[in-house]
């Protein structure tokens, strides 16, 4: 709850229970909220133990560090995945990068993006008919990337460190600016360097006069661009049609109704910063 990642508590009781019903899963996916590393150790030991494989959904992550390593090491996990969507630390304009340390899993990855199609040899199940020759050894998808995104994430690659410094600077300035304002402010795991792709501050709505909803609406009228992310996946129709509910999830729950991202991108200017944290302490008197 402290970081609003995944809780191995909780995942190991699932797995408990899960065990009970030989109903265990074959794939967890621990996603590292606003930028910040969940404790992949501990869930990997889990893995071990229960037999599960680790996919780190680090669509917030890049630039981020787990245990002094870069997010992306796949140090505790079969393979990681990163967003390069347009509001993402850096970005290719759409579309991502998977990562893993695993060959076989790099062989299917290059296959599935391409239609599963393959020309290596030693892969191709009967003889050539000639320099053209292709199979197709499964189904797989349309996921190639243009050059011209490439080359524009490569250019955005060189200066990762830069975006990131820039990010945990104004994140440290947060902090302090908003230290005596009855907020719950980010907290950091001590394993974990964040790339702060988020900002949330949580209202401490026993000390505020107003609701969730006002407070997030006057803030929009001040012209703050502030935004909530996200709503519990639990309480969608898709999820609710499943047999999921309101209430299973009582932590995700209670930071929905008091969530509020704030402003935080690196062209952010110390002037504008201050005006934003100037606007919430007016909006919150």
């Amino acid at each position: 709850p402290n970081t609003y990642n995944l809780s191995v508590d909780e995942l190991e009781n699932k797995l408990i229970e899960g065990e009970k019903q030989d109903r265990l899963p074959k794939v967890v996916i621990p996603v590292h909220f606003a930028g910040q590393s969940c404790e992949m150790a501990k869930i990997a030991a889990l893995s071990e133990r229960y037999g599960f494989r680790i996919i780190e959904d680090a669509a917030h992550g890049i630039g981020g560090c787990y245990q002094r390593k870069p997010v992306g090491s796949c140090q505790f996990s079969d393979m990681t995945v990163f967003s390069f969507h347009p509001v993402k630390i850096i970005t290719t304009g759409e579309g991502g990068m998977v990562l893993t340390n695993k060959e076989d899993l790099y062989e299917k990855l290059i296959r599935l993006r391409t239609h599963g199609i393959t020309r290596k040899a030693e892969l191709i199940k009967e003889d050539s008919h000639g320099p053209w020759y292709y199979q197709q050894l499964e189904l797989g998808f349309h996921y190639r990337m243009t050059d011209i995104q490439a080359a524009l994430g490569a250019s955005q690659m060189q200066r990762l460190d830069e975006f990131v410094k820039r990010r945990r600077f104004l994140a440290e300035r947060y902090h302090q600016l908003l230290q005596d304002l009855p907020l719950m402010l980010p907290w950091q795991h001590p394993d974990t360097e964040s790339s702060w792709h988020l900002y949330v501050i949580r209202l401490k709505l026993d000390k505020i006069n107003k609701t969730h909803r006002q407070v997030f609406e006057e803030l929009r009228q001040a012209k703050i661009g502030v935004n909530l992310h996200y709503i519990p996946v639990h309480t969608q129709p898709y999820y609710q049609q499943l047999g999921f509910k309101w209430g299973d999830c009582p932590q995700a729950e209670q930071y929905y109704q008091e969530a509020i991202s704030i402003p935080l991108y690196y062209s952010l200017t110390e002037n504008n910063q201050e005006r934003v944290v100037t606007t919430i302490g007016e909006v919150l008197a």
